[in-house]
């Protein structure tokens, strides 16, 4: 029954930073696209707050909440990640499609950083008055490392993610083709990373310092 509880417990330490996480990131882009000309998300009624427009079974719940329970079983406590349904750009109507799609794609990852920021702002002023065993800081320190984990992710240079649409809108116009191919593959490129323990040793490599840096930001 402990252990049920203490899964229980975590899922929800770790579901409001997730579920606020990934919607906003969603949000962002299609904030972003129909700024630079692309109603699509509008339209479609998904530049909204309601996470329940953004939630995607495997992404945004499955795996995010198996990481937890493997954590609580496990004893390891590696930072949930997931995604949310993408949110729909037609590029070809954005004003400078390839330009802009730097903009629209950085939108997803520079939301996390905001969060990120704020949550470690959130932490360091419940810092002030609550014991370090305080489950509101727990909660506080989710947001930062959920945020700094999907930003992280996204940026990885692979289409889709965000930080292959990305590479693709700085690269000149042969490579980006090139690169853009690789699209249908993503996923499964993604996946190997993860199999490989790739992605593991880039988040480890990565967040510390990130973290470090908020802190410092903040004056924490």
């Amino acid at each position: 029954m402990g252990e049920i509880n203490s899964i229980i417990l975590n899922l929800a330490l770790w579901a409001v930073p997730v579920i606020l996480a990934i919607t906003l990131h969603e949000a962002a882009h299609g904030y972003v696209a129909k700024l630079f000309g692309d109603p699509t998300a509008y339209l479609m009624g998904r530049i909204t707050l309601n996470p329940f427009k953004h939630v995607d079974l495997w992404g945004t719940i499955l795996i995010p909440g198996g990481i937890v329970i493997f954590n609580v079983l496990s004893g390891v406590n590696f930072p949930p990640f997931g995604w949310a349904k993408p949110v729909p750009v037609n590029f070809s109507r954005l004003r400078k499609p390839k330009a802009d799609m730097l903009w629209v794609a950085a939108a997803g990852p520079g939301s996390n950083l905001v969060q990120a920021f704020a949550w470690v702002v959130i932490l360091r002023v419940l810092g002030m008055f609550l014991s370090p065993e305080s489950l509101w800081l727990e909660l506080a320190l989710n947001g930062v490392l959920v945020n700094l984990s999907l930003m992280v992710l996204n940026l990885v240079p692979v289409p889709p993610l965000d930080g292959g649409r990305i590479l693709v809108s700085l690269l000149p116009m042969p490579q980006a083709v090139l690169l853009s191919r690789l699209e249908p593959y993503g996923f499964y490129i993604l996946i190997a990373l993860l199999y490989f323990h790739i992605l593991d040793h880039v988040m480890g490599f990565v967040l510390p310092p990130l973290f470090k840096l908020l802190l410092m930001l903040t004056g924490a």
